[in-house]
């Protein structure tokens, strides 16, 4: 997978759980607020069903490789340098 794909990717899941968090937030402050239980009832499972996409979500992006660092890799190849490998 190249670094620009796996960036793509990490961005994408990042943007993702953003979105997700700001409906989750939505409807987590509607939850109760109405007189009806049916409207309160399928709030909660949205509300439910977003919080599982997130952690869906968190868990893709977790199971991505790490981004690679360049200052972790500078100073790799400057020991490697000095250890004369």
């Amino acid at each position: 997978m190249s670094d620009d794909y796996a960036r793509g990717r990490r961005d994408g899941l990042r943007l993702a759980l953003a979105i997700l968090a700001a409906e989750e937030a939505k409807w987590a402050a509607l939850l109760g607020e109405s007189p009806s239980w049916r409207t309160n009832s399928i709030r909660t499972v949205r509300h439910k069903t977003l919080q599982v996409a997130q952690k869906r979500v968190q868990t893709a992006l977790n199971r991505l490789p790490p981004e690679p660092s360049t200052v972790i890799e500078a100073e790799l190849a400057a020991a490697l340098e000095k250890a004369g490998l």
